[in-house]
């Protein structure tokens, strides 16, 4: 609609200087547009404030010359506030089922002592899936007396034998599963000795030598 004079008026004026207030149903943008206060051109000064009471927007517009407006400042604008909705959905879940498996492994006895060279048997019984075993003879610093033998578990248990390394104290027999290494047993330490070959005869409890010679304590 174009400009109403009826609603346009002085608010405050001194020193040159006039404020004025102007109410319309138009845009901002309509009232700021070239021309449109042509009709009071005469009585705006560069300087004065115009305060705008639009349809969209309350604003405070400078008279730059004539009837052009400056672009000024809004001060309120009929703008809706913002809405946003937001939705989310989201789901999760996890679910673990553990079992234990036990496994173990016990060997057999050892003798406490044996003759060099001498054959003796080990064997270990076996809990829990485990397929093949490893048997070593160890002497006192831990380092295995070649060779490792693997040997297969049937029903619980595995079986093997050695000969017995050189005479000597601190040896010990280990076992540990083929596929875990952390699943052994190590058996008490025992020694090799010497073969004396001694003969018990029956003539009043005589240890003789193989050559027949008395053994005098």
């Amino acid at each position: 609609m174009p400009f109403s004079p009826a609603t346009f008026g002085a608010l405050i004026q001194g020193d040159g200087f006039t404020l004025w207030h102007y109410r319309t149903g138009d845009t901002r943008a309509a009232v700021a547009a070239s021309g449109y206060f042509a009709p009071v051109a005469g009585n705006l000064r560069p300087g004065d404030l115009v305060i705008l009471q639009a349809a969209d927007a309350m604003a405070l517009l400078p008279v730059r010359s004539g009837s052009a407006l400056g672009t000024g400042v809004t001060l309120d604008g009929a703008v809706g506030a913002l809405s946003l909705v937001r939705a989310a959905a989201q789901r999760f879940s996890f679910s673990q089922t553990a079992q234990a498996v036990v496994r173990t492994l016990v060997l057999g006895p050892v003798a406490a002592s044996m003759v060099a060279g001498s054959a003796f048997a080990v064997s270990a019984t076996v809990t829990g899936p485990v397929s093949q075993v490893v048997f070593t003879v160890r002497d006192g610093s831990g380092a295995v007396i070649p060779s490792a033998k693997t040997v297969t578990v049937t029903n619980g248990r595995a079986a093997t034998s050695f000969r017995a390394p050189p005479i000597g104290t601190g040896y010990r027999v280990h076992v540990e599963d083929a596929q875990d290494p952390t699943v052994s047993a190590l058996s008490r330490a025992f020694s090799v000795g010497p073969d004396l070959k001694l003969l018990l005869l029956e003539d009043d409890a005589t240890l003789l030598t193989e050559a027949g010679d008395r053994l005098v304590q």
